[in-house]
């Protein structure tokens, strides 16, 4: 597989029509320069002060980050300007934070949206961070941040399917929300497992369904109003997945009901969310009458 020619036409969507506006606007947006900027690594992820700017320049700001619209990770704070993402972000990201050390190491985040979580990682100091995700709008989101923050973070148009091909391999794997839309949740894992180095760990995030059974319930058409969703697993089918991917040391790290404390409709976002995606007479249940959203957490290590 050639990446770098993959790379070359994915960089080749921003002439795209439906591209252009986020283009456009980014590219004035990153006429701003800025140096030596207030950086807080907390829940809401923030750069720089309002101070920092002219009026003519936080309206660019402003301008940009709304043109962005639909921001589903997050928060972040833009020189104060307060972007509500859909996805309560810090949360999963604080749940997750007493469970890995990523000083001195090579760290993908797969599915990385606008790049929120690697921006936190940053105040860990690894070695190198590398996004994946072929949206191109997330990648404006990203660009748009990064160009005040001055990180050294790559993003790649790519996907998981694309990752044992990179040109390096990784010390540690995030894939966080992106397992159940994957139609061979196993190849994936194994996809996981082919692009960190020997005794690399991953930390996944997944649907789930409760039970002791080693199975899991594959939606017809849609689920909670998601189109590609394939397979939801028990942890015990979850865990046979990660062993034959070639994974050891499995630790389920928690498992958490998705609640409007954590995914709502904001001004930033979309007008529908996960209040939309319930049973209105039955929480426990989507609207397609499938138990309601709930996720495991679990790390893991490559055997070899």
């Amino acid at each position: 597989m050639n990446l770098e020619e993959l790379k070359k036409k994915k960089d080749e969507c921003r002439s795209w029509k439906n591209v252009e506006p986020w283009y456009k606007k980014l590219q004035n947006a990153q006429k701003i320069e800025k140096n030596d900027l207030f950086i807080d690594y907390g829940d809401w992820f923030s750069v720089g002060k309002k101070e920092d700017l002219t009026q003519d320049e936080y309206e660019i700001i402003v301008e940009t980050a709304r043109t962005l619209i639909p921001w589903r990770k997050g928060p972040f704070k833009i020189f104060d300007l307060e972007i509500d993402s859909e996805w309560q972000s810090n949360l999963k990201y604080n749940l997750l934070r007493p469970h890995f050390n990523l000083k001195n190491k090579i760290v993908a985040d797969i599915g990385c949206n606008n790049g929120y979580y690697m921006f936190r990682m940053l105040e860990d100091k690894p070695k190198r961070l590398v996004g994946f995700d072929p949206s191109p709008l997330t990648l404006h989101q990203f660009e748009f941040v990064n160009h005040f923050v001055k990180s050294d973070i790559v993003y790649e148009m790519l996907g998981v399917e694309h990752l044992e091909f990179y040109n390096h391999k990784f010390d540690f794997i995030f894939m966080l929300g992106v397992l159940y839309h994957r139609a061979d949740p196993v190849g994936t894992l194994k996809s996981l497992a082919r692009g960190l180095n020997s005794k690399g760990e991953i930390i996944i995030d997944t649907f789930m369904i409760d039970g002791e059974d080693e199975i899991c319930l594959t939606p017809n058409q849609r689920y909670s109003k998601i189109p590609n969703i394939y397979f939801i697993p028990t942890i015990p089918a979850l865990k046979n997945w990660l062993i034959r991917a070639g994974f050891e040391n499995i630790e389920v790290l928690a498992t958490v009901v998705t609640t409007t404390d954590e995914q709502r409709a904001t001004f930033w976002s979309f007008d529908e969310s996960l209040e939309n995606f319930l049973d209105p007479n039955d929480n426990s249940k989507t609207v397609e009458g499938y138990p309601a959203p709930k996720r495991v957490y679990i790390k893991a290590r490559k055997i070899l």
